[in-house]
């Protein structure tokens, strides 16, 4: 693993209805087969792992993600079409969905139960 931080911070504007600044801290790099954790102040953890072939962009989604205080979610941006995959801190539910108003983000689907999940599948199947 090497980390490379950017000090100062590169600083840039991001948002569609409020604009807010973001700081874009430095750069990690993995090699195949190694990890990093991303924690909260409450105790939530997110893991990435490198795989030769990519990565592991999340723990499992119904599994140690919930465990770790985490809420998978699909989402979609109104203004340009984009998905997104997002994770929302359990509890922060109601500060989620403020955010997806102000920035016209449409929830598409909680990714975080055996229930969402096997819908989604089911659906995904039928449609084939």
């Amino acid at each position: 693993m090497k980390f490379a931080p950017k000090d100062p911070p590169r600083r840039f504007t991001v948002g569609n209805a409020a604009l807010f600044e973001m700081k874009d801290c430095g750069e990690l790099a993995l090699e195949s087969d190694e990890q990093v954790t991303f924690t909260t102040p409450g105790g939530g953890e997110y893991d990435v792992a490198r795989k030769d072939w990519g990565f592991y962009a999340t723990p499992s989604l119904n599994g140690r993600l919930p465990q770790f205080g985490l809420r998978g979610v699909l989402i979609r941006n109104r203004l340009t079409g984009r998905y997104f995959l997002l994770l929302v801190e359990q509890g922060r539910e109601e500060s989620f969905e403020a955010y997806c108003e102000q920035e016209s983000l449409e929830r598409v689907s909680w990714l975080d139960s055996d229930e969402a999940l096997d819908g989604l599948r089911a659906t995904l199947e039928a449609a084939r």
